[in-house]
């Protein structure tokens, strides 16, 4: 991978993070988006400090006027556009469906899936001018593999959507030498808990005593950010150059237990 560019939303924390600084590594220059500036300086320092190419793009991925125009930026700055990671996401709130309000609904819809929606509107007509390129959306284990997490109804059905967004897209961007595939990571360490609203989780808990270690692969330990970016870093690469509209399980098992 030489010089060619590749924008991250999401890109101040976790798997965001991570894969910002991994991409970096293997020679992308790096857009990191998002709408917390702080965080996303503090990437763009470390990539600058390792040797690498980076720049903080702010916008919020649901609000098509700031999103639009980053992107724009990006391009324009470093001439083309290579991959693409749609990370950003929330956990939104999770409650019983009929205490679950439509303004909480639509803020997991317009984050999840319409922000998802939005980046890959706006960054495929970059890729198509760059001759090709790869789409990664980072969708769950959540919606696609299990559905056992309490009162998490509008979380599951973004996730769950990203997935089908994903296939339904490979065949239409294939002409086109566009991929698209999707990472379905499991837990994680990250800080995404912050933006969790859980209430009542007693009417909506499934009453299973889980195996101990519920990630097998790892003695029950959350996995890594790293882990979720290396694999993305190998989606975005010519190694995966014949893997497209596929979802990616990076969950060690876990979901294979519920």
């Amino acid at each position: 991978m030489s010089r060619q560019v590749a924008v991250i939303t999401g890109a101040g924390s976790g798997i965001g993070r991570a894969t910002a600084l991994a991409l970096a590594r293997e020679g992308f220059v790096v857009g990191a988006l998002g709408h917390t500036h702080d965080e996303l300086a503090a990437v763009v320092r470390e990539i600058e400090g390792q040797g690498g190419t980076a720049m903080a793009l702010d916008a919020d991925i649901g609000d098509e006027d700031q999103l639009a125009p980053a992107v724009s930026c990006l391009v324009d700055r470093f001439g083309q556009l290579d991959a693409v990671v749609a990370n950003a996401g929330i956990n939104g709130v999770w409650a019983p469906i009929e205490s679950l309000t439509l303004a909480e609904w639509n803020q997991t819809i317009s984050v999840n899936l319409t922000g998802t929606f939005l980046t890959i509107r706006h960054t495929v007509p970059y890729l198509k001018k760059s001759g090709g390129g790869s789409i990664v959306v980072v969708s769950s284990i959540n919606g696609t593999r299990t559905f056992t997490t309490p009162g998490a109804t509008a979380y599951t059905t973004t996730k769950a959507g990203q997935v089908a967004m994903v296939q339904q897209l490979a065949l239409e961007l294939a002409r086109h030498h566009i991929r698209i595939n999707a990472v379905c990571p499991g837990e994680i360490e990250t800080n995404i808990n912050a933006n969790t609203d859980l209430r009542q989780e007693s009417e909506t808990a499934i009453p299973v005593i889980w195996p101990e270690g519920q990630v097998p692969i790892t003695g029950g330990k959350p996995g890594r950010s790293a882990d979720v970016a290396d694999v993305i870093a190998f989606l975005v690469s010519d190694k995966s150059k014949h893997v497209t509209g596929s979802p990616i399980w990076v969950d060690g098992g876990q979901g294979l237990l519920r």
